[in-house]
């Protein structure tokens, strides 16, 4: 039986569309090109862009089988990481790599993994829902009716990053500075100078050597759950290296702020939008509508718009020849409204019946760790603005995050009005 003949390399029925501009990500005007990719090259080689050549894959099944072979498409530190601006065989002037869990495959994934792990399991997320309502319910209470004020700033930060200072057990008085770093560290476009790079650089030296001094600290009196204390006594992680321990502070704090937060925001910007779909949040207080509204929202928003996986071996993707040392982007911004799996999914439909199946926490070994604290967190804020009976009327479109990793709001202007 005769069989097809495999694709060349660089071979597309489109020109190369290259996704991974920021400017796209300034707006809505990624969407657009995702489209046309889903439909007409959902594997494609982009031979230049300003962060070297990679592949794009933007549908569902793809990305998929991608993060279920983890030894073919690694995520490893050494071979540039999990975003697409580092180079594969070599630094750029003015890097350290920084090692993180995220980025290692197994075994030193494995381990690390698993020394973390237990402290976003069921039995301690569950101790988190009471103080989860009560910070929630607090800063719900203390914002205006009928005047504006930024959501990202009052709202999303405000419960993200305090949540961040527990995991930690950070000092309370200094917990803006979380905030500060993981903008600065999860900023992938401050690679494309060398000055941005340093300034990247000087950021970590700095929250590293804040961290060293809760980590001497803790030490010497360790806590029972914070992620400081766990880590120091896993063998696993107790002797990390400077630039290890860094690395996964960066992976922590990035991974704990910036996605739940900027969920948090879309899930008042999206359901402005879709105000039919926010009527029948209002109408129904059911406790597993608001859990499905909070996997839809994540599905809508997907917090982090890609992750990048290099090719360890020549292998074959779908009909496409990939070779070793290419950069693949996993576009988790796209699968997640790819139609053959998710029917109108550039809309909010908060009782779609598989929003579950969204792929913004990853797929496979390294699904987001923190998950389901994230999930607490969206789902408690939905509950208690249901409680308080609020609506958010958002007065003009927000301030997007210029970035074609960490898909974001800097500020979004709002009202809120009682239904």
């Amino acid at each position: 039986m005769a069989t097809a003949a495999p694709l060349e390399r660089t071979q597309s029925p489109i020109a190369p569309i290259d996704v991974s501009r920021k400017e796209l990500y300034e707006g809505e005007g990624w969407q657009e090109p995702f489209r046309t990719l889903r439909a007409q090259a959902p594997i494609q080689y982009v031979p230049d862009s300003e962060l070297g050549p990679y592949w794009s894959v933007s549908t569902y099944k793809p990305i998929v089988h991608v993060e279920a072979l983890p030894k073919i498409f690694s995520s490893s530190w050494e071979y540039g990481g999990i975003a697409i601006p580092g180079k594969v065989d070599e630094l750029i002037e003015g890097e350290i790599r920084m090692p993180m869990f995220i980025a290692m495959d197994p075994p030193h994934h494995t381990a690390q993994r698993r020394t973390v792990a237990p402290s976003f399991g069921p039995s301690e997320v569950a101790a988190m829902k009471a103080e989860v309502q009560q910070r929630t319910a607090e800063v719900l209470d203390s914002l205006p009716i009928g005047e504006a004020f930024n959501w990202v700033d009052r709202v999303s930060i405000e419960l993200t990053t305090g949540m961040l200072a527990r995991l930690f057990d950070f000092p309370w008085e200094e917990r803006h500075k979380l905030t500060y770093w993981s903008d600065v560290l999860g900023d992938i476009e401050s690679f494309d100078t060398v000055e941005k790079r340093q300034h990247r650089l000087a950021t970590a030296f700095e929250m590293g050597g804040a961290f060293k001094q809760l980590w001497d600290k803790k030490a010497q009196n360790p806590g029972q759950h914070d992620l400081i204390s766990v880590m120091l006594q896993s063998d696993a992680m107790k002797h990390m290296s400077h630039e290890e321990f860094m690395g996964n502070l960066i992976l922590l704090i990035v991974g704990g702020n910036d996605t739940t937060r900027n969920s948090m925001t879309a899930f008042a910007y999206g359901l402005d939008r879709f105000p039919a779909e926010r009527a029948k949040l209002e109408q129904n207080h059911d406790h597993e509508l608001a859990v499905n509204a909070m996997h839809e929202l994540i599905r809508w928003q997907t917090p982090l718009a890609h992750m990048r996986r290099t090719v360890t071996e020549d292998t074959e993707l779908f009909g496409h020849q990939l070779k070793k040392r290419d950069k693949l982007a996993l576009w988790y911004c796209s699968a997640n409204r790819d139609e053959s799996v998710f029917p109108d999914g550039d809309k909010v439909i908060v009782d779609r019946e598989n929003a579950r199946r969204h792929l913004s926490f990853g797929y496979g070994i390294h699904r987001c760790v923190g998950a389901r604290v994230a999930e607490l967190q969206l789902t408690t804020l939905i509950s208690e603005m249901q409680k308080r009976r609020l609506r958010v009327n958002v007065l003009g479109e927000p301030v997007r995050v210029p970035a074609s990793f960490v898909h974001g709001y800097k500020n979004m202007q709002v009202e809120l009005t009682k239904y």
